[in-house]
């Protein structure tokens, strides 16, 4: 099953072009399973192969996390606060956590929203804190726009100079993850630092 669904996510990539792209891209950014590797890094090979234009591939997956993103920020705004506030508690969800995630997301909300992008396994759901705290949408916007830019830009670039060759990438994966995580930790760092002293 798994393996069918891999092959979609492909057979979408290559037949649907850029739309497929954004499609995918867009419930990636949901609480669906497609895993952006699998979209992007097969794309940036067809970009390197002629068959698809790379910065359009980086568009259309930025344009399609930002959709995706949008749609779970607008249903913890209108519907994910009432519904954890009422039964929040069977999902250890106390109401002293949604306030310090107001707290949080009021100080370090844009920065969070930026840094989640890159984060696997957070990545698309970073936006329902921020619909839960009402985050000021075009800052959600900016900072959603800018972390799935650079997320798709990796990818495809990744895609790009090693995505015909299975072996380069078992070898740099780990390299390419490692060097997303540091350049996270600097962003936090930095930020922690500009707060202090402001």
């Amino acid at each position: 099953m798994l393996h069918s669904f891999i092959d979609w996510i492909l057979a979408t990539v290559q037949d649907w072009g850029y739309t497929g792209i954004f499609v995918l891209m867009a419930l990636e950014s949901t609480v669906l399973p497609v895993p952006s590797e699998l979209v992007l890094i097969p794309a940036g090979y067809l970009a390197h192969q002629g068959e698809m234009n790379f910065w359009l591939i980086v568009l259309a997956s930025t344009v399609g996390s930002l959709v995706g993103a949008s749609f779970n920020y607008g249903v913890a705004m209108w519907v994910g606060r009432p519904f954890l506030e009422r039964w929040g508690r069977y999902f250890f969800v106390r109401p002293q956590l949604l306030h310090k995630t107001d707290v949080f997301f009021a100080r370090h909300g844009a920065v969070s929203t930026f840094t989640g992008r890159l984060i696997p396994g957070i990545r698309h759901l970073i936006s329902i804190p921020a619909g839960l705290t009402r985050m000021n949408p075009g800052t959600f916007a900016f900072y959603t726009l800018l972390g799935a830019g650079l997320w798709s830009l990796i990818l495809t670039l990744f895609g790009y100079f090693l995505g015909g060759n299975q072996a380069l990438i078992k070898q740099y994966q780990h390299h390419i993850t490692f060097g997303v995580i540091a350049f996270v930790v600097l962003i936090i760092v930095g930020y922690v630092v500009w707060q202090r002293r402001k």
